[in-house]
């Protein structure tokens, strides 16, 4: 796994297709009662408009029950809520997952570490499910 400290952006690589990764965590979320809202194809819509780029897409997700509890801490989370990650294929054909650290989005917007622990699944969750692979 790494970490952009500047962004708090971590990213960590997947053995599966972007397709596959997106399957796999959309079926485990569901599966934990975690509500999937939308899925943001970014490539086919390139697409639509005459344009080319690798596989691209994110996913957008979260809990209204672990979501709710800290945008009422800091209302500004919801610009971060719900929680996002993206799946891109790079130009060698890797698969890299993003998303934000729970830290950086305590941090940013100012939260009691108590209540961050709503959101810091999706590390876990991701390494899980997809079977990811740590980034030297």
């Amino acid at each position: 796994m790494t970490a952009d400290l500047n962004t708090g952006i971590l990213t960590l690589e997947s053995k599966y297709t972007v397709e596959e990764s997106l399957d796999k965590l959309q079926a485990a979320l569901q599966s934990k009662g975690i509500k999937v809202f939308a899925v943001i194809d970014h490539s086919g819509e390139a697409e639509k408009a005459g344009l080319q780029m690798p596989p691209t897409k994110v996913l957008i997700f979260g809990s209204p029950k672990g979501g709710t509890p800290l945008m009422l801490a800091s209302p500004s989370l919801a610009l971060d809520l719900p929680l996002k990650v993206l799946i891109a294929q790079d130009a060698a054909g890797r698969v890299w997952l993003s998303y934000n650290s729970p830290e950086y989005l305590q941090h940013r917007h100012n939260v009691a570490a108590e209540l961050i622990k709503n959101i810091a699944v999706v590390g876990p969750l991701l390494q899980s499910v997809l079977q990811v692979s740590q980034v030297s």
